[in-house]
């Protein structure tokens, strides 16, 4: 198995997992601080970052609006989001 530095969550990043698919590149996410956020995925990553439901991702969140907004940057597979629970960071 290839060893590679999990990313794990910032100063104004939240943990979340996406519930619906909203159209053009936005979605719902249920955050780990107990918000439901609009979530888009930024132009940049928009090619490269395929995002399906009940997937677990990290949510930049917006300046203003951070309560409600936020920009999906990074997503976990399977094998990452057990690392994430072992280490305490999902529950």
């Amino acid at each position: 198995m290839e060893e590679h530095k999990l990313r794990l969550p910032k100063e104004g990043e939240v943990l979340g997992i996406v519930e619906e698919k909203l159209g053009g590149a936005h979605f719902r996410v249920a955050c780990m601080d107990d918000k439901i956020r609009v979530c888009r995925i930024p132009g940049a990553l928009k090619r490269g970052l395929w995002i399906g439901l009940n997937m677990v991702v990290i949510v930049k969140l917006w300046e203003l609006q951070s309560d409600e907004r936020g920009d999906i940057i990074a997503k976990y597979n399977k094998q990452e989001v057990k690392e994430l629970k072992r280490r305490g960071y999902w529950k």
